[in-house]
């Protein structure tokens, strides 16, 4: 049987931010006062380093103006900007399984299933996180993730219309040599907006999670969690 969820559609919103309200959605999910809740948004320019980011996969030119942020979700150096969908899925896993792996795995298929509703074919590369479409393999989206007495922040970044020169000239991302990357108007040689994909990506969530959401705005969360920016 599907169980209700939140899902808070987010307008761009400052990486900060956003981290904040994960936080606090994270601890109002674990004390079982909201349901799982899941964050759409996109944000300003921004360069994040995981927990396993080495040294040297930041080599940011010297006019560029971009923050960078140091989180405490796993994987490497990722970039965040304007025309990419992101997407924070507070979950408790305590209901969907207990399992790292399969979480990951369940994130991917949302983002296979997404990319599948504007008919392209996203894929999985074994031994790798993310996915891909090809050939020849081309990252479209990342995935990094921070789990805490089972619940879960951070998430998945969906390349919709944007440079991905970023992923390569500013970062190592992911801490890959060489990988190409894209965005899925490139794929499909016309313009996409990322409102255009926030509901088949929460459709996506919805059929691989077992949910039914229910959106919210900002002023229902109350004040310590509610976001200025907002989508209808």
């Amino acid at each position: 049987m599907s169980r209700p969820a939140h899902l808070l559609s987010l307008g761009p919103t400052p990486y900060a931010e956003a981290w904040d309200l994960q936080r606090s959605l994270a601890a109002a999910v674990l004390q079982g006062t909201i349901p799982d809740t899941v964050v759409l948004l996109e944000h300003p320019p921004v360069v994040t380093v995981g927990r396993r980011t080495d040294d040297g996969e930041l080599h940011l030119p010297e006019d560029v103006d971009v923050d960078v942020v140091e989180t405490d979700r796993g994987g490497k150096s990722t970039y965040h900007g304007p025309g990419q969908l992101v997407c924070y899925p507070i979950l408790d896993l305590n209901r969907h399984g207990r399992d790292v792996r399969r979480y990951c795995r369940d994130l991917e298929e949302a983002l296979i299933r997404t990319l599948a509703a504007f008919g392209l074919d996203g894929a999985r590369i074994e031994g790798l996180t993310g996915v891909w479409v090809s050939p020849p393999p081309r990252k479209i989206a990342s995935i990094g993730i921070h789990i805490s007495r089972w619940v879960t922040t951070h998430g998945y970044a969906l390349n919709v219309d944007l440079d991905p020169e970023p992923f390569t000239s500013w970062i190592t991302a992911c801490g890959l040599e060489d990988a190409a990357f894209t965005a899925m108007a490139r794929e499909l040689g016309r313009p996409v907006a990322v409102d255009d994909v926030r509901p088949a990506a929460a459709a996506a969530l919805e059929e691989v999670f077992d949910l039914v959401f229910d959106e919210l705005a900002p002023d229902e969360l109350g004040p310590r969690s509610a976001p200025s920016t907002l989508v209808r």
